[in-house]
């Protein structure tokens, strides 16, 4: 049974990778400086044990993706993290088009890293650009500059990647739109698969909170960011990208105009279609819809894990839950414990009830906006019609301009307009009653 049912339903691996060379002004992720290779060693060895128990609980389910994220995860050897992708095709069964993406960051690389990491079966490479100007990479805490960012893009063209991704920031303190515009003409021109862009957030915590908050950084400016991300929508759609989420282009592929197009990042897909997902490692969390035999009553203190649990496409009970964060904390949960949830932070278990899991859905869909939300695939889903579900939600959208239904072979899909695009908070909060 959990053959058949692991096989109808994406599941994503994430994989946490905490350390970093220097941690970024404006980064508010579980990232460490790096640390010593004793305890590096140690968190290899509790997050392959993690792998192979997880693997194990679930009955060798199938991965469409792994994603290794940070941190910087090139900040270790190529050797450690082929090993991880060794221990995952042991743990799981990896579709044979799976995508094995690595967040990179340029500065970490070498054509011989890059090209190890291809021949060990890592097949699409991220790499946090971020800027290609000096100026702006040394207020953002960087440590490549431009130069080095164009280095890394080709190097990794050189080790045999085709499908390659890049992080843009806008809306820097004191970016002008003029700079906005250089900085993506400079990425078009090294001709990526993927672009990934991002408006400025200043997130509590961080050394860029604190510089805002004691007046020696202005704030983000709201208009200007509108104005940048308009830019953007207008000239990537001229230079042949797709726009297929609110912050992510992929190269266009002669895609009907509802599809999201191929080159799309696999892994977030999954996430934004809201479906199962593991995320192992320090400070990572997941959402998987498991049920053990018979199925409890949803309770916050415990993980309901028994053997062996299925994996479900639809379900009244799943669980969304996240690793404690220290390094040091997880690798002695993982050394003291054993199966799914061992380095699970207590107060972190959270189940979803249908409600919420229908809001979410809504919220993460509406983001595609090519694809939007299909109202066949909800309706399968929840067992209720998406207008019968939200009806005023839906209503309001459509009077407003935000949301519009399109057609598509297997029926009417809900997506964001243009103007939904700018206003998509606006649009997606009718659905979180």
């Amino acid at each position: 049974m959990a053959d058949e049912m692991t096989r109808s339903t994406p599941l994503g691996l994430y994989l946490h990778i905490p350390w970093c060379p220097t941690r970024c002004i404006y980064c508010d992720f579980n990232t460490y400086i790096d640390g010593d290779v004793s305890l590096k060693t140690r968190y290899q060895a509790a997050l392959r044990r993690e792998i192979s128990e997880a693997g194990a609980s679930l009955g060798r389910p199938v991965l469409e993706t792994i994603f290794f994220g940070g941190g910087t995860p090139t900040s270790l050897p190529p050797d450690s993290l082929i090993e991880l992708v060794e221990t995952v095709k042991t743990a799981f069964e990896l579709h044979p088009g799976a995508e094995v993406t690595v967040e990179a960051n340029p500065g970490t690389l070498s054509v011989d890293y890059l090209r190890a990491l291809r021949q060990g079966g890592i097949n699409r490479l991220s790499l946090g650009i971020q800027s290609f100007n000096d100026d702006e990479l040394r207020f953002l805490s960087r440590l490549h500059d431009a130069a080095a960012a164009r280095c890394a893009i080709e190097q990794a063209r050189t080790a045999g990647f085709d499908n390659l991704s890049l992080d843009l920031i806008f809306n820097l303190p004191g970016q002008s739109l003029a700079q906005w515009q250089r900085n993506l003409q400079a990425a078009l021109e090294l001709d990526p698969d993927h672009l990934s862009l991002y408006a400025l957030i200043v997130e509590p915590g961080t050394p860029l909170h604190s510089q805002v908050s004691q007046g020696q950084i202005p704030l983000p400016d709201d208009d200007l960011a509108a104005d940048m991300y308009t830019y953007a929508v207008d000239t990537l759609d001229a230079a042949g990208y797709s726009h297929y989420e609110i912050s992510n282009w992929a190269r266009t592929g002669g895609e009907a105009e509802w599809q999201t197009p191929a080159l799309a990042s696999a892994h977030n897909l999954i996430y934004w279609r809201n479906q199962p997902y593991l995320g192992l490692g320090a400070g990572a969390y997941g959402t998987v819809n498991f049920q053990p035999s018979p199925l409890p009553t949803p309770q916050p203190s415990i993980l309901p894990v028994s053997s062996p649990p299925r994996l479900l496409t639809t379900s009244p009970h799943s669980w969304r839950w996240m690793n404690v964060k220290r390094p040091q904390s997880y690798i002695e949960r993982i050394e003291a414990g054993a199966g799914l949830g061992a380095a699970r932070e207590e107060k972190s278990l959270e189940p979803i009830d249908r409600q919420t899991a229908m809001a979410e859905h809504m919220l993460l869909g509406l983001r595609l906006v090519r694809e939007g939300v299909s109202a066949t695939e909800f309706e399968s889903r929840f067992d209720v019609a998406l207008a019968e579900r939200y009806p005023q939600a839906i209503a309001r959208g459509l009077e407003r301009g935000l949301t519009e239904w399109i057609d598509a072979p297997d029926g009417p899909h809900l997506r964001l307009t243009r103007q939904g695009r700018f206003l998509a908070n606006q649009a997606v909060v009718e659905f979180m009653e």
